[in-house]
């Protein structure tokens, strides 16, 4: 493994909760609808610094996703999950 090249963002920014490394801006927030096993979840457009985890299905509120959890390159915290399909058959419109 090579030395860590970490991502510095500018402006208002949510960052990993154990070492500080920048995660996201805040303008690019989607939503703050969502809700995880943990809590209060947000969507984002981008991330920065972490890596991806196994893709895997999963059966959340709105139906079955394939998704991967993320995690912080610097200290290895899983810091949320990535939506890598969804299935919009699940959904009542």
């Amino acid at each position: 493994m090579g030395r860590l090249f970490a991502i510095s963002l500018e402006g208002n920014i949510y960052s990993c909760k154990h070492c500080k490394t920048h995660l996201a801006l805040v303008d690019d927030i989607l939503s703050k609808s969502f809700h995880s096993r943990h809590g209060k979840a947000y969507l984002f457009h981008n991330v920065v610094n972490v890596t991806l985890g196994e893709k895997e299905e999963r059966i959340m509120i709105t139906g079955l996703h394939t998704v991967a959890d993320i995690f912080c390159v610097s200290c290895g915290s899983m810091v949320g999950w990535r939506y890598v399909r969804f299935f919009p058959q699940n959904y009542v419109f």
